[in-house]
């Protein structure tokens, strides 16, 4: 699901109404805004919040450098996306970290909000910024709570510090800070227990950590999914604790987005990440600006190369262009890209941050089948070595033999072996066409005007 799939949609409708109309009319302007204040509350937005967003953006929209302008439809979107900007807290709110380590990231949140997934993957996050984390068991009363942790720990080479059930939190988390010490790491993530409910008995324990520990940052876990519930709950722990910041979970599922507009015009406390998915890397830090923009069909351009980035080798990338080049594409190379591809994120996400293509007529609201990807990825992994390297020697035995051995028919083998052998057909037209250009440049036609 896209995130604030069904808000955006709501507001690119509205704003591109805008866009046909040429000049614009107060009542023009009036008119969208009431529906964006329906689109925002239906998205269980804070009705106060909404009003003071409407509101802000009336004042700007209506002034006489909008209503003259050569293109005012496209002068109030500008003005939408700043004041949603604005609104979810004007820019990235970054981790403070102790002058003198280990700085201590205290997690807190009620249960289910994914506080000890979240904590692991923080700590996978801050590995890759070049620090060194450990994870603290402080959750003494869930059942399987540390064993959860250590598992995950375990699943991502980052240790965790344990004392077991019986041992207090408090007692657990100053532990854990002289260990920190002794063996060099330079960020501990408290793992806190949580309850169902919000009650003096869970805030009194997290108060006492705080005062024992007194943690750089109190992190707040929350559900994006529970959308004014997040929000309430939030302003409880706020004013039970201080919190420094939000962890904003499972805002891929969260299809009206109320929680993320709300939850820092309602406590004053930024989003700090935002976690998109299930997988271990699945957490992201939290840029208002980049979301305001996605939410709009603006696309978020940055993320994606910072994703591609991350999971694409640069030294491979280049050996697979001077491949495309020479048009010696194989199987091989085709599972190798599609992998990469898949591992920076479910694929109608990597569609929504490409500038303009969540409002193109047909892909708003697209579900991309990632099951036909896990065929393609099993039609080529039932293939020998060399058949993948040499395709035409497939023939319809060695098809039945595939089919059979992907789980898929022959049909659907026959199909990707077409579109594969017409992509490099293609490559190979555009390589012909490459070098017939370097040549022309050399000393052909062109090279007579040098």
């Amino acid at each position: 699901m896209a995130v604030f799939g069904t808000l955006a949609d709501k507001l690119q409708k509205t704003l591109g109404k805008l866009r046909g109309r040429g000049k614009l009319t107060e009542q023009d302007v009036k008119d969208a805004l009431r529906e964006v204040r329906l689109a925002l509350l239906e998205a269980d937005v804070n009705y106060r919040v909404v009003g003071e967003f409407t509101n802000r953006v009336r004042e700007r929209a209506v002034g006489q450098e909008v209503m003259t302008s050569l293109t005012p439809a496209h002068q109030v979107i500008k003005i939408v996306h700043e004041e949603l900007t604005q609104l979810m807290g004007g820019s990235q709110s970054k981790l403070e970290l102790a002058s003198r380590p280990p700085t201590i990231v205290m997690l807190v949140g009620l249960q289910g909000a994914g506080k000890t997934t979240s904590c692991a993957k923080l700590a996978n996050l801050l590995r890759k910024q070049g620090h060194r984390p450990l994870l603290a068991a402080a959750d003494v009363y869930r059942p399987a709570a540390i064993k959860q942790l250590q598992v995950l720990g375990e699943q991502l080479q980052i240790p965790v510090f344990s004392l077991g059930d019986q041992v207090s939190p408090v007692d657990i988390a100053k532990a854990a800070m002289e260990h920190a010490r002794r063996h060099a790491n330079d960020i501990v993530l408290l793992d806190t227990a949580g309850r169902l409910h919000i009650n003096e008995e869970l805030m009194a324990e997290l108060r006492a950590i705080d005062e024992a520990v007194s943690p750089q940052q109190v992190m707040l876990v929350v559900d994006a999914m529970t959308g004014q519930d997040a929000v309430n709950v939030a302003n409880s722990f706020n004013e039970n604790l201080d919190i420094d910041g939000i962890i904003l979970t499972k805002l891929d599922g969260d299809a009206r987005g109320g929680a993320a507009l709300s939850i820092k015009a309602v406590t004053g406390k930024p989003i700090k990440f935002a976690a998109t998915g299930e997988k271990l890397d699945a957490l992201e830090p939290f840029y208002p600006d980049r979301m305001a923009s996605r939410i709009l069909g603006m696309g978020d351009v940055l993320t994606l190369i910072e994703r591609a980035e991350a999971q694409i080798d640069e030294e491979k990338a280049r050996e697979m262009a001077d491949k495309l080049r020479a048009a010696d594409f194989t199987f091989e190379d085709f599972l190798e890209q599609l992998q990469q591809v898949r591992n920076m994120g479910p694929l109608d996400q990597l569609l929504e941050m490409l500038p303009g293509v969540p409002g193109m007529k047909g892909l708003r609201g697209m579900q991309v089948d990632e099951k036909q990807f896990g065929q393609v990825e099993a039609i080529i992994q039932s293939m020998t070595a060399e058949e993948r390297l040499r395709p035409e020697i497939i023939d319809g035995s060695r098809k039945r033999r595939i089919a059979a051995g992907s789980g898929t028919r022959v049909q659907d083998v026959n199909r990707l072996l077409k579109q594969f052998s017409q992509t490099r057909q293609m490559l190979r037209q555009l390589g012909a066409f490459e070098k017939k250009k370097s040549r022309h440049k050399r000393g052909g036609t062109f090279g007579l005007f040098r």
